[in-house]
């Protein structure tokens, strides 16, 4: 038996105010995972993960804190691999370079291991073919978590600020949704 946390948000015509909710009520969501039209409410992993990204390229509309944070999820556990390899290879680089400053008679070279070199080019490699393949979607369920706090989405460029930028835009990712950001609902 599962629990659908949408059944408690009404929609359709029957449905007090603009949009289906009046000021104050829970904002309206999706009542099925297929519906990308609205955000999916209590999402889980795997249904985050297909919405990230069915809505590609989407930036109109709104994302759950689900949504959000599932996605965030994945892209973490998509770069651990690489970042593993690519941390080894420096390490072991600057334990090279270390070793060669020790040595008092300057014999050793500090030349890098090519299994260094290797693990730093194919972690590094790997980290920017994810990240590349992932910053639309992920600037896009910025865009569209920020629009159901009833944020405009250029409150995303508040994390360029130097020191508090990114810290901004955290809190703004945690608040809690409000039934006022379905003015961004196509």
């Amino acid at each position: 038996m599962s629990y659908d946390a949408n059944s408690a948000y009404p929609t359709g015509p029957g449905a007090a105010g603009p949009g289906g909710q009046g000021f104050g009520a829970a904002p309206r969501g999706a009542s099925s995972p297929e519906d990308l039209s609205l955000p999916l409410y209590g999402a889980s992993f795997g249904q985050a993960v297909k919405r990230f990204f069915k809505n590609y390229t989407k930036f109109t509309g709104r994302a759950s804190r689900s949504e959000y944070w599932f996605a965030y999820l994945f892209l973490l556990l998509l770069t651990i691999i690489p970042g593993i390899l690519y941390s080894i290879g420096l390490g072991m680089m600057a334990a090279t370079t270390s070793m060669a400053s020790a040595d008092p008679y300057g014999m050793q070279t500090a030349a890098p291991s090519g299994g260094a070199i290797a693990l730093t080019a194919v972690g590094g490699i790997l980290m920017l073919i994810i990240g590349l393949a992932t910053i639309i979607p992920h600037l896009a369920i910025i865009w569209r978590r920020l629009h159901d706090g009833n944020f405009a989405g250029p409150f995303f460029f508040l994390s360029f600020i130097p020191g508090v930028g990114s810290i901004i835009l955290l809190v703004l990712m945690i608040l809690p949704s409000k039934p006022e950001g379905q003015r961004f609902d196509v």
